[in-house]
């Protein structure tokens, strides 16, 4: 059979070693018994899945979580030898690992280049020792330089480096040396993120009560007035920090791409661009998400009942205190375990091309819109892109409409308008 429909592959590894302050990520700490018996378990899902892709080829793999490097390099090469015997690969397809400095050995690193692993995505955050403690990361920038080290005397020429600004306690002096001392060491890739407070965080219980905007809550006030956390970053700070990026990153030779993101040139993460151009991706392990022909859906969250769909036998107490095995079905279908299933219809899809696309600085293309959607872009949103063209927002050139500087600046404004 013909394989031609693009397919991108999301492998969710849940586990870490400890949960970060400001994680609100599906991932917590585990033993390596549990991981191994989910790696079992997400083995028998891609088992499972084989059926339904046949005519399509993969052409990006991101392992994320958790921290996937938390698994040894046994797991991981069984993982891969599953994907490779169930899927059909393109040529020189991207494969990512998301990697915590304090979790790689020289054996991990050498089990993921033979696994074909291609693209190493290192979650950095702060050269700051003090800021690390306070988000709440294992790892020191010292453990950090010999992860980095191991990755690139083992061959990996992709490396992405994650950051994150707006720390508690984080200055505008303070985060240009992250910056700065991250790019000296050359990465293909950077990752600028300001730190957002998701609530069921212990950073929402500190930061993050609903309050006026410039207004703090009652509880940060007085905790942070009592001396027991440090302050945000205020609105000025802020505003310098996120302009600060774009400059130096500039200066060293990495081109904004997407809204958080920067490469050298060639080096733009084409799993992540897949995901902002709406290609099709589909998700495995606990709580993935897909995007199969315009349907959106995920996999449970919950491990107990991903573990009893996808394992063979699991142990259970019975009532004398023992154990038993339970058998369990894991070929259900995959329509049989989707959750919160929902299937676009053309107006969600138009606007999520208008609000994905707009994330890319190249923004999106006029005529691409209506070979897809069969109608004209600006018959469409043709209010919104006039009222946000005035405002400064929006510029249109050569066919492509994108965000202007002062539109990334409040890109959630615009986007809220295309819904």
């Amino acid at each position: 059979m013909m394989t031609d429909r693009e397919l991108e592959l999301y492998v969710h590894i849940p586990f870490c070693v400890r949960k970060c302050a400001y994680c609100d990520f599906l991932s917590f700490p585990s033993g390596t018994r549990e991981r191994k018996e989910y790696v079992d378990a997400l083995i028998r899902e891609i088992e499972s899945r084989k059926e339904n892709y046949t005519d399509c080829r993969v052409s990006t793999v991101f392992l994320g979580g958790g921290t996937p490097s938390v698994l040894d390099g046994e797991d991981t090469a069984r993982l891969f030898d599953a994907l490779y015997r169930n899927f059909t690969f393109m040529e020189n397809p991207e494969i990512t690992i998301e990697v915590n400095p304090g979790t790689v050995t020289r054996e991990k690193v050498a089990s993921w280049r033979k696994s074909g692993i291609n693209r190493i995505s290192i979650g950095l955050q702060s050269v700051n020792d003090d800021e690390l403690w306070m988000l709440g990361r294992i790892h020191t920038y010292r453990e950090f330089l010999n992860t980095y080290a191991l990755v690139r005397d083992a061959g990996f020429d992709n490396i992405n480096i994650d950051l994150i600004s707006a720390i508690p306690g984080q200055t505008v002096k303070s985060w240009e040396r992250t910056l700065r001392t991250a790019v000296e060491l050359s990465p293909e890739h950077i990752s600028a993120y300001s730190l957002i407070i998701e609530e069921g965080t212990p950073f929402y219980d500190m930061y993050g009560e609903t309050r006026q905007e410039g207004e703090p809550s009652d509880r940060e006030d007085k905790r942070i007035s009592a001396g027991s956390f440090p302050s945000l970053p205020d609105e000025e700070e802020d505003r310098e920090i996120y302009e600060q990026t774009g400059v130096i990153l500039n200066e060293y030779g990495y081109h904004r791409y997407e809204i958080s993101n920067y490469a050298k040139p060639g080096f733009e993460c084409r799993h992540n661009l897949g995901y902002w151009e709406r290609k099709e991706y589909l998700g495995l392990g606990l709580g993935a998400s897909s995007l199969i022909r315009e349907t959106r859906f995920h996999n449970p969250s919950d491990m107990k009942k991903y573990m009893e769909v996808f394992s063979e036998r699991m142990p259970s107490e019975n009532a004398a205190g023992g154990t038993e095995c339970i058998r369990t079905d894991c070929s259900a279908g995959e329509e049989e375990i989707r959750e919160e299933t929902e299937t676009l219809s053309r107006e969600e899809q138009m606007a999520e091309f208008m609000i994905l696309g707009l994330r890319k600085t190249a923004g999106i293309s006029v005529d691409e819109f209506h070979r897809i959607y069969g109608t004209g872009i600006k018959e469409v949103y043709g209010s919104q892109i006039r009222r946000f063209k005035k405002e400064g927002l929006l510029t249109e050139q050569n066919g492509m409409i994108r965000l202007t500087s002062r539109g990334i600046d409040v890109s959630n404004y615009v986007f809220c308008e295309f819904l």
